[in-house]
């Protein structure tokens, strides 16, 4: 074997080494800008309890957006920051917004929606929110048909006689229903079918710099009605604590997804994949603002 070969062999054996160094810092480099996206842009939420029903089900994947009222400890995913009351080109949330909140007590993210802003007096009365003395409006609903299945299995002890066989041999749990329209016409549906303690809430002034959020599945939502030992958010919420706004669904799955390549397609829920979260606005007639009233 010629000289001249076996530098041929050498230049070609340190070509082929690895650069662990540069692929390590390439990969960190990566993970970094994925956390930056997180944390200031957009991330990927799962709705792992049934508190927004009808609006959100358990199995829903949605997109949450985290500029729109600025930034603030809580925007950084995995709760990396500590807690401060510092808050970066901060703005407030709108009626009707759903919203990404953290507790006082415990680093998770709840989802629910603002219901009351800084200054408003609310209360609860009877199930009906009553905001600066005025009955929130609500009118009743067709019920709404939700199918049975492992994420959304309307068990008997929290929604009694609630479900159903249809003729078709479908079962569903046909939910009573409200619509609801907050004052600047922001209108979504809720569900109230029990009479339990958090249907009725003294009056409080909603303090500056802070929100009210409430679940749209009135009886099965822990929020600012409940307290922090009930795993509630223990009143209104600081905004240094909201993290984000939903915006829309891009898949939901019914819980029969298993290792079985098929069944990430027949446990799609497919009607539900790109649905807004974002209140739609109907414009308050005399005769609704006289019934507010």
């Amino acid at each position: 074997m010629s000289s001249q070969t076996l530098v041929s062999d050498t230049h070609e054996t340190e070509k082929e080494k690895v650069n662990w160094l540069a692929e390590i810092r390439g990969l960190a480099l990566m993970l970094l800008a994925v956390l930056a996206f997180h944390s200031l842009v957009a991330k990927p939420f799962y709705i792992p309890s049934q508190s927004m029903v009808p609006n959100l089900l358990v199995g829903d994947r949605l997109v949450v957006s985290k500029y729109p009222y600025g930034w603030s400890w809580v925007s950084a995913s995995f709760h990396l920051l500590p807690r401060g009351d510092w808050r970066v080109w901060g703005d407030t949330p709108e009626y009707g917004d759903i919203v990404i909140a953290v507790p006082p007590h415990i680093d998770e993210d709840y989802i629910k929606r603002v219901v009351a802003l800084p200054g408003d007096r609310i209360a609860v009365r009877n199930g009906q929110i009553i905001l600066n003395g005025k009955p929130v409006p609500q009118e009743v609903e067709p019920a709404i048909e939700i199918p049975v299945d492992p994420n959304a299995r309307c068990e008997s002890h929290e929604y009694p006689s609630l479900k159903i066989t249809k003729p078709s041999g479908e079962r569903v749990c046909e939910m009573p229903a409200l619509r609801e329209t907050l004052p600047n016409g922001a209108t979504y549906l809720v569900v109230d079918h029990a009479q339990q303690d958090l249907d009725n809430f003294a009056e409080i002034t909603v303090p500056e710099g802070q929100v009210f959020l409430m679940g749209d599945n009135r009886d099965h939502s822990a929020d600012s009605r409940a307290e922090t030992w009930e795993r509630g958010l223990g009143g209104p919420v600081p905004l240094v604590n909201v993290g984000g706004r939903a915006e829309f669904i891009t898949f939901s799955l019914d819980g029969t997804t298993s290792l079985n390549p098929l069944s990430w397609i027949t446990s799609l829920r497919g009607d539900r994949a790109w649905t807004t979260l974002r209140p739609p606005i109907r414009a308050q007639s005399e005769n609704t603002v006289a019934a507010a009233e």
